[in-house]
């Protein structure tokens, strides 16, 4: 056996940090889905007490 060729730990070793790399990347493009979602939480409950004012009787 020679010392050019990876042994199967090695290769494990070069595949779990080049995993690891592409996880790392994927994470810093994510998108903030939290905030997103409590944008369109507050937004909708605005829209939402918008529509009871304006529906309202007045006197």
């Amino acid at each position: 056996m020679s010392d050019q060729e990876p042994n199967e730990i090695v290769a494990a070793a070069k595949h779990a940090n080049a995993a690891r790399e592409r996880a790392r990347k994927a994470e810093a493009k994510s998108w903030p889905i939290g905030a997103i979602g409590l944008g369109v939480g507050i937004g909708s409950a605005a829209v939402a007490a918008a529509m009871l004012f304006a529906g309202r009787k007045k006197d």
